[in-house]
């Protein structure tokens, strides 16, 4: 009788002990499951090495991402064909649209073929995503423009394009531009700059802000890009404006920083903007005539003309609030930059 009781006993054990473990891993492998999706949820852009369609089309976009990423080697200073030398300097697209237009607070490229047409006050007119462009080729990279028909154009075209395809509306604001940060109310100081500069930029970009060349005999490149001297951009780039370029700094700078995890603080980024674009750079001839209108021009043009009479110094460092103010008053113009 005893024995038939321990028996049963042992039954009953087993019984619960195999369905508590088979409730255990099922809620476990629940658990992972969830895990996964939970993992796969958060939207990112298309990469060249996970996404790229098969055929022509893929190859054209793969030669954009090139353009982008190795700007001097195809169509700068370094290309062998001499006609394709359309970029002045030896940086590349990605140094300031970084991780190949990818990145978010960095001028990134995901959507931005969604919108265009677009007005632009530095011309005064409804521009195409080539004009555009093509700023950047005259400005940024301190050269001359493309043919709009060129292959290098409309790969480049379709690199973009290829980015802004099947993008949620609100990843499209999340990446759009740079960030922007509060405007001060105190004016950006290039002494302050200077020693922030030297603290968390001298390594990368060098005491004179002339770049980390590529080891070598020959030169064939930057790994960190100049930002100041005659192979940067010019006076006539948005990089050139003290707002644009904390915007910048804030979200990417010193290397590793991102807009959710900035190693810098908004004063920070502000007075090292301003201490960088007082080293000398290239001028870009007839700056003059942007913005026919001149009441459009960001408050931070650091060149006239200006509808205003503020002085040149506080147009290029501030404090920017007092003329933002001055053009809502005369003008009824709201400036954000």
């Amino acid at each position: 009788m005893n024995k038939h009781i321990n028996n049963l006993l042992y039954l009953i054990t087993g019984v619960f002990i195999g369905g508590f473990g088979f409730w255990v891993f099922q809620k476990k492998d629940s658990n992972i499951i969830q895990n996964e999706q939970i993992t796969a949820l958060p939207w990112q852009p298309k990469s060249i090495e996970r996404d790229l369609p098969k055929g022509e089309e893929g190859l054209e976009i793969k030669y954009g991402f090139r353009l982008i990423t190795e700007t001097s080697e195809y169509i700068g200073p370094l290309a062998k064909d001499e006609k394709m030398r359309f970029a002045g300097n030896n940086l590349s697209c990605e140094n300031c649209h970084l991780n190949g237009g990818r990145k978010v607070g960095a001028g990134s490229f995901v959507g931005v073929a969604n919108r265009f047409p677009q007005f632009r006050g530095r011309e005064n007119k409804n521009g195409t995503l080539e004009e555009r462009i093509n700023g950047c080729m005259e400005r940024s990279m301190n050269g001359r423009v493309m043919k709009k028909s060129s292959d290098e154009m409309q790969a480049i075209i379709a690199y973009m394009t290829w980015l802004s395809d099947d993008v949620p509306p609100e990843q499209e604001e999340l990446y759009k531009g740079y960030i922007s940060i509060p405007i001060p109310e105190y004016k950006a100081e290039p002494i302050i700059g200077k020693k922030l500069y030297e603290n968390n930029c001298l390594e990368c970009h060098q005491k004179d802000g002339s770049g980390h060349k590529i080891p070598g005999d020959t030169f064939s490149g930057y790994i960190y890009p100049p930002i100041g001297g005659e192979d940067s951009y010019n006076d006539g780039a948005g990089m050139n404006r003290v707002l644009t370029a904390a915007a910048f700094i804030k979200s990417n700078m010193p290397l590793g920083a991102t807009h959710y995890a900035p190693k810098l603080t908004d004063e920070e980024s502000y007075h090292i903007a301003a201490y960088i674009n007082t080293l000398e750079r290239p001028s870009k001839p007839n700056k003059e005539a942007d913005f026919p209108d001149i009441t459009l021009k960001p408050v931070s043009t650091p060149y006239g003309p200006w509808a205003d009479e503020f002085a040149a110094e506080q147009h290029k460092f501030g404090p920017f609030l007092p003329i933002i103010a001055y053009y809502k008053k005369k003008y009824d113009i709201i400036k954000k930059k």
